[in-house]
């Protein structure tokens, strides 16, 4: 799994529209792939006219095939950085049991509203980053069963990687 690292990157991703959805967080996802029929959005000018993408075309800032995962936890909901480092650091963990199941986008997931600082008090508690890993393999579920279709759906586990099954 790759890892966005520059603003156009992120940009490019975030414009590619919401795959999923939990209380605090969004997934954001640019297919790579044109001619795939993934709920992505497709790889067209995500940026709009004049824009790095439009002039090289999204590929350019993805030259390596895959998939590709970018953590944006801004200051605004996680005020001390302790914080924002544990939850990007459950971001990539859990991307990563879901690789295989994702396609060969751009994702992108952003904290859209900060957690209670009066049921966590510690920035690094362990109930914080139960609360915060169960609600990623939620996004991450629903946006792998989104992709993997109905015929999927009929199976108890499809989109739960094995490492996660009891």
């Amino acid at each position: 799994m790759q890892r966005l690292k520059t603003r156009p990157q992120f940009q490019a991703a975030m414009a590619g529209g919401t795959v999923s959805r939990t209380a605090h967080f969004a997934l954001h996802c640019l297919m790579l792939d044109v001619g795939s029929g993934t709920p992505c959005s497709p790889a067209s000018d995500p940026a709009g006219p004049g824009s790095l993408t439009s002039q090289q075309g999204p590929q350019a800032l993805f030259a390596v095939p895959g998939v590709w995962l970018g953590a944006m936890v801004p200051k605004r909901w996680a005020r001390r950085a302790v914080t924002r480092n544990a939850i990007k650091r459950q971001i990539y963990s859990v991307g990563a049991l879901f690789e295989a199941g994702l396609p060969q986008a751009a994702h992108v997931v952003r904290l859209r509203t900060g957690f209670d600082r009066k049921q966590f008090k510690s920035a690094v508690s362990d109930a914080l980053k139960d609360a915060v890993r169960a609600e990623l393999l939620q996004l991450f579920g629903h946006a792998v069963r989104r992709v993997s279709g109905p015929a999927q759906q009929a199976s108890p586990s499809a989109g739960t990687p094995r490492a996660l099954a009891p």
